[in-house]
């Protein structure tokens, strides 16, 4: 077989990764990497047309993650350049200016971007390794499919543009950066974001649907400890729940997405610790009038899911929704470190832009 021609320049030290596969129904599939850090390597195994087989059946590891044009990716072979040669490829101030265009002419399109981000990242098992924002398969049918997404395919759309101008860009990079860029734009923290994220190529890699938060779990002991159980599954801790919960200052629920109705907060558009303040300042009404069941202001304005009840009931949360309505600087700090964290969930080799 005939290796890539394309090699690393000179003065990079790429990543060799040599993976031998094994394949049996009985003994599935083993793979061994080896790393040397030299170009040298690279270009050589190129040139020499230097591939690695298994001794046994010849067979040949190809990495699903997709080619990136101008990329020192050598697929025939299983060699991968460190994602940070691919930096020079993609104008990062370009690409947020692109996305703050959007939200300045239409900042509803804002609080969806951050969701784009958020269900793009939070399908991650820390168990299994599997899932959040490394391989950007969101934007696959399948994903979209995905009850807690309905809606998203619009957001999805919207960035398209975006990845036709910047060819290099992924699009697990560009979600992320996309919701990382709403949440500053809207008036929030800035939040740290680095690149390096890689595609996957088809749907093989979508998780299995039901891992993001569930809005209600039938009653409120329950719908608490799904919370937990589903972020403890990512990492977090209680303390980061309730912070990352603080999102839910933008935006609103659709019946023909959610099948809730309503913002959380009166400046759906504007990101401020109003989520917490309201929570415990407003009286909240138990309403089944809706396709399903909510909360409701006295004012009948604004709205609250039961996941968000929850968290001024659990005495484990409520001391955290007490500390963000009364110190928006600490909402804003924790807030960043925590949404930062989830969109860095199934990722490896990122670097700073």
């Amino acid at each position: 077989m005939n290796a890539l021609k394309t090699c690393a320049p000179a003065k990079l030290q790429a990543t060799v990764k040599q993976r031998t596969v094994f394949q049996g129904k009985a003994i599935g599939k083993v793979q061994r990497q080896t790393e040397r850090n030299t170009s040298a390597r690279v270009c050589k195994a190129a040139s020499e047309g230097e591939v690695a087989h298994n001794r046994e059946d010849h067979t040949l590891t190809v990495s699903r993650r997709s080619l990136f044009p101008g990329v020192a990716f050598i697929a025939a072979a299983g060699f991968v350049v460190p994602s940070e040669a691919r930096a020079a490829e993609v104008d990062f101030s370009a690409v947020r200016a692109d996305i703050v265009e959007i939200i300045k002419a239409d900042p509803d399109k804002g609080p969806t971007l951050v969701r784009l981000a958020w269900h793009s990242s939070g399908t991650y098992d820390k168990m299994t390794n599997t899932g959040g924002s490394g391989a950007g398969t969101i934007r696959f049918k399948e994903e979209l499919a995905h009850g807690a997404n309905a809606g998203l395919d619009t957001a999805v759309g919207w960035m398209e543009p975006i990845k036709a101008k910047h060819e290099a860009l992924s699009y697990a990079d560009l979600y992320t950066l996309a919701g990382a860029v709403a949440v500053e734009e809207l008036g929030g923290p800035a939040v740290g974001w680095r690149a390096g994220r890689m595609d996957a190529i088809d749907p093989s890699e979508v998780t299995p649907d039901g891992r993001l938060p569930a809005a209600d779990k039938g009653n409120p002991m329950a719908t608490a400890q799904g919370l937990r159980d589903t972020f403890y599954r990512m990492g977090f801790n209680d303390q980061e729940i309730v912070a990352l919960a603080g999102a839910h200052a933008l935006g609103r629920c659709h019946a023909d997405a959610s099948g809730y109705v309503g913002p959380w907060t009166g400046t759906p558009t504007i990101f401020t610790n109003a989520y917490f303040t309201l929570l415990l300042k407003l009286k909240w009404t138990p309403d089944d009038s809706k396709a399903l069941f909510q909360y409701t202001d006295t004012s009948g304005q604004l709205m609250m899911l039961p996941s968000d009840i929850v968290l001024i009931e659990d005495d484990g949360f409520k001391g955290w929704v007490q500390i963000y309505s009364k110190d928006n600087k600490k909402f804003y700090s924790d807030f960043a470190a925590a949404f930062q964290k989830l969109e860095e969930l199934g990722t490896s080799n990122l670097y700073s832009v």
